[in-house]
């Protein structure tokens, strides 16, 4: 089932909308014409339909030689955009537990500094058959650069042929990472120059980890392809849903001081990760010369036996971006228990999905009522189309959104201070 649909009503009057219209028309132009702050890195405007497809080709012929080596197992190393959108991706699509019959368990290092995670992973590890995907622009990031140090040599330790297990995603031309590829024949694929890291989702950063995972990479090709058709094709904010979104967020931060944050929620589990993804998409781009929303994101009806009462009745600071997903990858019956020992049997005529849309509806019915502005987004699935969707819906919503702030959405220059410190700290020479 292929649906996205947003729904502003419980956020703002339409009407509203109408002013915007004349600004967003002028950014609109200077994105496509690529004539706005940081316009080097519009690469991903365009790229679900000039993505490469030779080295995409090339990313599924490594993956199958991975899979009939016997690999079971893909540890990708990398931080931040490096990591997230694949972690995103993966859970969402091939959710939490299982691993596709056709692809790898994915795992993740290097998102920390933490001696405990990277020496649990290596038990976890031991006597299994594993691989590493190293994703890094520079190749001396810290926390990646450390575990692939650590994690390469558990490699050359388990495994004879440890050289054909590595696979490197970074600089086409420079940085340690390309010359240590060149050096050892590792394989390797490109982060394009013009393509930001928490915009990477759709080049091999992301998508490599995608084709080992199992997931259908043309599907999720075909869903960003859509939703670029859908949100370039014009401006109009009647119809545009990527910049109604955008406009709806802004209006609400702009016009009412206590907006100051927002929360991403969802009723998946599965869509833990995509909200942390999120979450950097829009903190990063926007959180500069001290504007932007807060980025937040919550999983209901879990996370309402612990921030509801916040929600319900706390400050007025936030409002809330609701994404619900139509069909389930399968319903389950609640059996009748005989005497009704746990008082739900008055629920067994409704199926667990019926349930959640219900939870869903009183939910958002006591938000509004508790004055909690609602924005709210239905998908048909989670599955790769629908991935592929909200990807590019959300980065083209997030560049509209910064230039509506007067900021550049590419940048993060506040980034560089605790690294900087960091060092310091450390010794490092130049520091």
């Amino acid at each position: 089932m292929n649906k996205f649909k947003l729904d502003i009503s419980k956020a703002i009057n339409e009407k509203v909308l109408v002013g915007y219209q004349n600004k967003v028309s002028k950014i609109h132009q200077d994105i496509i014409k690529g004539q706005g702050q940081g316009s080097d890195f519009l690469g991903w405007l365009n790229w679900p339909n000039d993505y490469d497809k030779a080295e995409v080709n090339k990313m599924v012929e490594v993956a199958n030689k991975l899979l009939n080596k016997g690999v079971t197992i893909m540890v990708v190393i990398g931080i931040g955009g490096s990591y997230l959108g694949a972690r995103a991706g993966n859970e969402m699509i091939n959710g939490i537990f299982d691993r596709a019959e056709n692809g790898m368990e994915i795992l993740y290092a290097g998102n920390s500094i933490s001696p405990t995670y990277l020496n649990q992973l290596e038990k976890y590890l031991k006597g299994k058959s594993w691989a590493i995907n190293v994703v890094s622009k520079s190749g001396t990031t810290t926390e990646p650069a450390i575990a692939f140090t650590v994690l390469k040599a558990a490699l050359e330790t388990s495994f004879k042929d440890a050289n054909e297990r590595i696979v490197v995603t970074t600089d086409a031309s420079k940085g340690t990472l390309i010359e240590v590829a060149h050096q050892e024949k590792y394989p390797a694929f490109v982060i394009p120059d013009n393509i930001g890291g928490r915009f990477s989702v759709l080049t091999p950063v992301g998508m490599f980890p995608l084709i080992c995972s199992g997931a259908d990479y043309k599907a999720i090709f075909s869903g960003a392809q859509d939703a670029l058709t859908k949100n370039l094709a014009n401006d109009d904010l009647t119809t545009n849903e990527a910049y109604r979104y955008a406009t709806t967020r802004f209006h609400l931060f702009k016009n009412n001081d206590k907006y100051s944050n927002e929360f991403l929620v969802t009723y998946e589990p599965q869509m833990a990760m995509f909200g942390e993804w999120w979450k950097q998409l829009f903190a990063e781009s926007e959180g500069k010369e001290h504007t932007g929303l807060l980025t937040s994101s919550a999983t209901f009806s879990t996370d309402l036996h612990s921030l509801g009462q916040f929600i319900q009745e706390g400050s007025r600071c936030f409002f809330e971006t609701v994404i619900t997903v139509a069909t389930p990858e399968k319903d389950i019956i609640i059996p009748k228990t005989e005497g009704d020992i746990n008082k739900i049997n008055y629920l067994t005529k409704f199926s667990m999905q019926e349930i959640n849309q219900k939870a869903f509806n009183g939910v958002i019915d006591a938000h509004v009522s508790g004055g909690v502005k609602n924005i709210h987004i239905e998908i048909g699935k989670m599955d790769s189309y629908h991935f592929g969707y909200l990807v590019y819906f959300f980065e083209l919503a997030c560049a509209m959104s910064a230039y509506l702030l007067e900021v550049n959405p590419f940048n993060q220059p506040g980034v560089e201070v605790y690294k900087t410190n960091m060092f310091k700290l450390l010794g490092k020479k130049g520091y």
